[in-house]
């Protein structure tokens, strides 16, 4: 954990923190590990592989050691959300998962540890992120319901903007992540980029 970080949460009087290290949680001749087979694929997943078996592994251990009742992730990670409550359903956890609201900058940046990279050119850039979800619900509230047009609209916007390099943009099914060609339900529209050497995730939930 970073000092920064942990100078945060104690202005927020959290009362523990448990920091173990990482020879702690991972000794010697470690072979166990935790794979949510569907939830992880496609999104951030096809960009980094082994990543969301990491995280299920890592926060099963939590689980066992710690052994919450309500445990919190933020929206933002959407995929990474779903992943642990696909998890915790699977393995009979007796945990409530909630999902944390997304928290944007007052000029629409998702709020991210991350965005302390950005040079102040690099954030303007990074705004179209934002933005391009933005035209994406416009353009659903407005009727539209073929995710074909309206990721076509977003893509033009997010091309648009020199210097940032779209990783991907997809609408999915906001309960399964599953591909969908017409929005009939709740959606989650995602997306990430690279920002100069940052790369940066967003979303936002249309339809619930």
């Amino acid at each position: 954990m970073k000092r920064g970080d942990r100078v945060k949460l104690e202005k927020e009087r959290v009362d523990f923190l448990f920091i173990p290290e990482t020879e702690e949680m991972y000794p010697e001749e470690y072979q166990t590990y935790v794979e949510v087979e569907k939830v992880s694929k496609g999104l951030c997943g096809d960009f980094r592989p082994g990543h969301f078996r990491g995280v299920a592994t890592v926060v099963a251990k939590l689980f066992n050691i710690v052994k919450p009742h309500v445990a919190v992730f933020g929206e933002k990670d959407y995929q990474q959300l779903l992943l642990i409550r696909r998890m915790v359903e699977d393995l009979n956890f007796d945990i409530k998962i909630i999902g944390g609201p997304l928290i944007r900058e007052q000029d629409g940046l998702a709020m991210s540890s991350r965005n302390a990279y950005l040079f102040s050119l690099e954030r303007q850039k990074a705004l179209s992120l934002y933005q391009s979800l933005q035209k994406g619900k416009e353009l659903y509230e407005a009727g539209e319901r073929r995710a074909s047009v309206i990721l076509g609209k977003i893509k033009e916007k997010l091309e648009s903007t020199k210097g940032l390099v779209l990783q991907y943009v997809e609408i999915r099914d906001a309960e399964t992540l599953d591909r969908i060609e017409t929005i009939e339900g709740p959606v989650v529209i995602a997306l990430a980029a690279w920002v100069g050497r940052t790369r940066l995730i967003d979303n936002i939930i249309l339809g619930r």
